[in-house]
């Protein structure tokens, strides 16, 4: 039964009619605003760190490699956040069960801050040499770590609150944080490089975006912070089951759903890098593109993801997420095998190869997380929605940048679309074992 008094969460407390407090009346749309507003501040950290990887590390921090060896190197670094975050996602759990979520989530986002703060106050490699390669290591890995510690359960009980008509729709609100997140990052960086003269760039201009990630972490700290410490937010969690669980049992009897989880979304999570970093680092490398006007291409894409997503929210409730990914997943197959043709065929080519990866990766990733939001024991759901996220964004995109280069440098352009290829033919292949084992769900 509701509570008949008014709960006293400064700002977060809007008296509803039958005399209950807002937080017991926490709709999916309540939950959507602070899964949204923390998502958009994550991705625009990694962002941050990608874009500047591109940009500004291999002259700041690998000054004696060539241009495309600093990239590599700082490829390299980059992924190192995606290996960090299922380390911090199983540390936080123990944290959370000792000190409870809001106390978790609290030191998970202040860790995350000072890292990405860290960072840009962290000397070059004329100032400190090796070392300052080395910290901006721990600092990338601590990034990860943290984010691994940031899981809130606010997106799973968001969806597992909202009609089952409409799951898709709810499953597909925190996914529009990536592209929100990608806009604003190429947007600042967009300008201080238009901005600037290219050495000022280097000396210090790229280290301001990192400095507006840090000033976002703050606004989404409190944010989450509104909805976790209202009393009745624990209580729905419990309500669902959507506390933490052994890992160790978790592992023993959901082994098979989390590798099933981890390979569903694998199409579009390796298409994510592609049009982002990877492709940025392309025109940098291998084309005489503006880098400013190749950065205002790939916002428009963003743009046009942001439908894309909504369509796939509608196509979700009428035919199930499983259903959606599936499509997607050939839609990026056939798109694979356009790859070389488009990348390597001249700037225009490049742009509808930007634009036409936007909107495929706007569908599938719309549908990525709910792909594994209910496939779970009850008594698993939180912590295995969670590991089953870490483990996909680690197999799927964490290395994508890294393997398209070399790729593209070493074997050709069009293994990089084969590269794609087999993130589709992994996820129809997941979604394929799962539908035969009664696996992941379609609702």
């Amino acid at each position: 039964m509701p509570s008949s008094h008014t709960q006293s969460v400064p700002g977060l407390v809007v008296p509803a009619h039958d005399g209950s407090s807002h937080a017991d009346q926490m709709t999916p749309g309540d939950l959507a605003v602070g899964v949204l507003v923390g998502r958009v501040s994550q991705s625009f950290d990694f962002f941050v760190f990608g874009i500047g990887c591109v940009l500004a590390f291999p002259e700041v921090f690998f000054p004696f490699a060539s241009q495309i060896d600093g990239v590599f190197y700082s490829f390299a670094i980059f992924a190192l956040a995606f290996i960090a975050r299922p380390l911090g996602s199983m540390f936080f759990v123990v944290l959370q069960r000792q000190l409870g979520l809001p106390t978790k989530l609290t030191i998970a986002l202040f860790l995350l801050g000072m890292a990405t703060a860290g960072t840009a106050f962290l000397p070059g490699y004329a100032t400190l040499g090796w070392a300052a390669i080395l910290a901006l290591a721990v600092l990338r890995f601590g990034q990860g770590f943290a984010l691994g510690g940031s899981w809130s359960g606010l997106a799973s009980l968001m969806v597992l609150k909202s009609p089952k008509e409409r799951r898709g729709w709810y499953a597909m609100l925190p996914q529009l944080s990536e592209p929100i997140g990608f806009i604003i990052a190429a947007a600042l960086f967009a300008y201080i490089w238009a901005s600037l003269s290219h050495q000022e760039f280097v000396d210090w201009g790229w280290r301001y975006p990192f400095f507006a990630a840090f000033a976002i972490n703050v606004v989404a700290l409190f944010a989450r912070l509104r909805m976790v410490v209202a009393p009745r937010y624990a209580e729905q969690l419990k309500e669902r089951d959507l506390e933490p669980s052994s890992m160790r049992e978790l592992v023993r009897s959901q082994g098979n759903n989390i590798v099933l989880g981890a390979f569903a979304p694998l199409a579009s999570y390796a298409m994510f890098h592609l049009v982002t970093i990877f492709a940025l680092s392309w025109a940098l490398l291998f084309t005489r593109q503006s880098v400013v006007s190749f950065l205002v291409v790939q916002i428009i894409g963003a743009f046009v993801a942001l439908p894309c997503m909504i369509l796939s929210g509608r196509v979700a409730n009428r035919f199930g997420r499983r259903t959606t990914l599936a499509v997607g997943g050939v839609l990026i197959a056939v798109y694979s095998g356009w790859t070389a043709l488009l990348l390597a065929g001249g700037t225009a080519n490049s742009y509808v190869f930007i634009i036409l990866g936007y909107a495929l990766l706007g569908f599938t990733l719309a549908q990525a997380a709910g792909a594994v939001s209910s496939n779970f024991r009850p008594e698993f759901r939180y912590s295995g929605a969670m590991i089953t996220s870490d483990l996909g964004w680690l197999i799927g995109a964490g290395f994508a940048p890294l393997v398209a280069l070399a790729l593209a440098r070493y074997a050709g352009v069009p293994y990089v679309g084969l590269y794609l290829l087999s993130g589709a033919v992994g996820t129809l292949a997941a979604l394929w074992i799962s539908r035969r084992s009664g696996g992941l769900p379609n609702d």
